[in-house]
């Protein structure tokens, strides 16, 4: 994925406020709002806590989707999620947000696990289904 086009479904997102991940659990789908994206260094990072089932459905089953709308457009970013091995990116998206540090830190025990996506497509579509932008990394 070319940085620009990152940027695009960043900025895509972000206008959107609230997308969907969608998981499966077990032959089960799953689906959850998610609001948490990072752009960095060409690729879009996301945050869950890894004592959530979403990170265990996740770390079974990589093939993910998120769902995001902006009035009739909507995305569609499918891929393989790559879970980061350190913990630095998830420290420093804890220390700028409060909400956070409420919920990540010692006296909970909960930490976030922080991933992107790989082997991906990303499509933005109008209310018809007709694909008008589309990226592959």
């Amino acid at each position: 994925m070319m940085a620009e086009d990152a940027e695009r479904i960043d900025e895509f997102m972000t206008e959107a406020g609230v997308f969907f991940l969608a998981t499966v659990d077990g032959d089960k789908p799953k689906n959850r709002p998610l609001g948490l994206h990072i752009l960095k260094d060409g690729k879009i990072y996301f945050g869950v806590g890894d004592h959530k089932d979403v990170c265990k459905q996740m770390q079974e089953n990589p093939n993910v989707e998120i769902v995001a709308l902006v009035e009739t457009d909507f995305l569609r970013y499918y891929g393989k999620v790559v879970f980061e091995e350190t913990y630095d990116m998830a420290e420093a998206i804890i220390a700028g947000n409060e909400f956070l540090q409420g919920l990540y830190n010692d006296e909970t025990g909960f930490k976030m696990a922080i991933f992107h996506l790989e082997e991906a497509t990303a499509e933005i579509r109008d209310v018809t289904g007709k694909i008008n932008e589309s990226y592959n990394f």
